[in-house]
């Protein structure tokens, strides 16, 4: 069996069972035309295509609906981080400048003391004075 034979048999098959079909529609009478209605007819349904056009138009609406919101909340986030950074960077600045500050006044103390034993120094002087 080759690919043609395989693919022109579903084909035939279809084609007969739709002649079957037609062919049996076209023998049967039609149906009694429908009494006047009292009321007004429902309107009637969309078309496919009318469907299609609303799908389409809200798909559009959603996408711009979530593509906003997905704008607005990397916008807050952005300022969330951005904000969180300079906090960060404000106390890292302090630690450093107090750490700073103690290293100088460490190197103030041990001067004090290496000058209260040089001669000449107004530290020495200043320790003998007391």
């Amino acid at each position: 069996m080759n690919k043609s034979f395989a693919r022109t048999v579903p084909a035939v098959l279809a084609l007969a069972l739709a002649s079957i079909g037609l062919s049996a529609t076209a023998q049967t009478p039609p149906p009694p035309p429908a009494p006047a209605p009292a009321m007004a007819a429902p309107a009637p349904a969309p078309t496919v295509t009318e469907r299609a056009k609303e799908n389409t138009r809200e798909a559009v609406d959603a996408t711009k609906s979530g593509s906003k919101k997905a704008y607005n909340a990397t916008k807050r986030t952005a300022k969330k981080a951005g904000n969180a950074t300079k906090r960060t960077a404000k106390k890292t600045g302090n630690v450093v400048e107090n750490a700073g500050h103690k290293a100088a006044d460490g190197m103030r103390t041990a001067g004090r003391k290496i000058g209260e034993k040089v001669p000449g120094t107004a530290d020495y002087e200043a320790a003998k004075k007391p």
